[in-house]
């Protein structure tokens, strides 16, 4: 009886995405090992906080491509309005990519006046070219994910990750620099392209139409705002800690952020990806919507949180060997980086639980509370010190966002949708 109930979670369409969404991730972190190794001992803390400045614009302007919202929209869509929508996304996204890169291009001048550092223009300038490729496998992309063909976008994940990771590590090697980092990012997007046309049949119009635009846009306007203000939170300590600290400062907190969210962030980030449409196909059933998420949580829950605190414990140890010395003084924080991530667990996924239900509207009000909160915390911090910066991070995530996944999780469940399907 064990065995064939073991047999048959296993062979459910959510474990099989997550174990391809993992089997990529697993990838990508012995390849990313490696180069974030060789990173480690061939940048220097300024080269790290040009690195921070330059993923960070690359962030905040990826966000409006409305890339998130528009391939959400996709994957919820009702499947006899799926073509249209399609078709008007597509023309969307050349207008909004076409718009960011000008923008990026622009704005490149006055972030390295911000920063006081010219070598800054360069690079940002050419990792604007990736959005001039995002239109051309954007929709692909969300169409696989809404028909839960995530194998396909694992393969391509682990595709790009390894010619990534390997041209990252030649370059930094051969002293590149920063260059190390963004030639890489431009030269393997058209990996995306490639795969995705190979693996589903759409094809982009061939007449400019706009029809259902302002559906899309409804839709994706709360989660364009939602997205901004988690890459605000996302960013705004590497900002602030750049303009105070300095940009050694910077890199020494960067470092110690991207060491201790790395793999966590990307375990949760595969189950959060296959959670999604995993509930989204079953939203007009209350039982199997709520066993479905609340499953979904147990299983991420389960198996990242003991990851996250056997990091803590081990990061004395591991990092001096792994990265060397000069990045001992990041170890506090790093630690401290880590145990923030365990309630983004319960924030993550209750935002897709609202996004499910078409309430991104109470999404954008309890991210615009959250961001208010955090962006104070953050200032007094600075006073004294990235390590107290970071102990701003985690106490401001642990007590907004479990008060507000308690809350979502009273108001979908005990209200909003037993309300609709129970009691008629």
């Amino acid at each position: 009886m064990l065995i064939h109930k073991l047999k048959q979670i296993l062979s459910g369409q959510f474990i099989r995405n997550v174990g391809w969404l993992g089997g990529a991730e697993l990838v990508n972190r012995i390849f990313r090992l490696g180069t974030t190794v060789t990173l480690a001992r061939t940048f220097s803390p300024q080269d790290y906080g040009l690195m921070a400045v330059i993923y960070t614009v690359f962030d905040f302007a990826t966000v409006f491509t409305l890339r998130g919202g528009i391939g959400a929209k996709i994957v919820q869509a009702d499947q006899r309005d799926v073509k249209t929508i399609c078709d008007t996304s597509y023309w969307l996204n050349w207008i909004l990519c076409g718009l960011i890169f000008i923008i990026q291009c622009l704005f490149a001048f006055p972030v390295a006046q911000f920063y006081g550092n010219n070598q800054l223009i360069w690079p940002l300038c050419t990792s604007a070219l990736i959005y001039l490729m995002m239109p051309l496998y954007n929709i692909h992309n969300a169409l696989i994910e809404r028909e839960n063909r995530l194998k396909v976008t694992a393969i391509t994940n682990a595709t790009q990750s390894l010619l990534s990771n390997i041209m990252t590590v030649i370059l930094a090697l051969l002293g590149m620099g920063i260059w190390a980092i963004v030639v890489p990012m431009v030269l393997t997007t058209p990996v995306w392209i490639v795969i995705n046309w190979m693996n589903h049949s759409w094809r982009p119009p061939k007449s400019f139409t706009l029809e259902k635009w302002q559906e899309v846009t409804n839709f994706g306007k709360n989660l364009l705002l939602v997205e901004i203000l988690n890459k605000l939170r996302g960013n705004l300590d590497y900002l602030v800690i750049g303009k105070f600290l300095g940009v050694e400062a910077l890199g020494l907190y960067y470092f110690a952020f991207n060491a201790g969210l790395g793999i966590s962030m990307n375990v949760i980030n595969t189950f959060m990806s296959a959670l999604f449409p995993h509930i989204c196909a079953v939203r007009e059933d209350y039982y199997l919507f709520r066993q479905r998420y609340f499953g979904g949580l147990k299983n991420v829950s389960f198996i990242v949180i003991p990851i996250i605190l056997l990091q803590s414990f081990l990061a004395p140890f591991y990092v001096p060997i792994i990265f060397g010395d000069k990045w001992i003084p990041a170890i506090p924080i790093l630690i401290i980086i880590c145990l923030s991530v365990i309630p983004r667990i319960f924030g993550w996924s209750s935002s897709l639980l609202l996004n499910a239900i078409d309430k991104t509207d109470i999404s954008l009000y309890l991210n615009t509370a959250f961001t208010i909160v955090f962006t104070v915390a953050i200032l007094i911090a600075i006073n004294w010190g990235i390590f107290w910066v970071a102990v701003a991070v985690l106490v401001s995530n642990l007590v907004m966002l479990t008060a507000s996944t308690i809350w979502i999780h009273r108001y979908v469940f005990n209200q909003y949708l037993y309300q609709k399907f129970i009691v008629k």
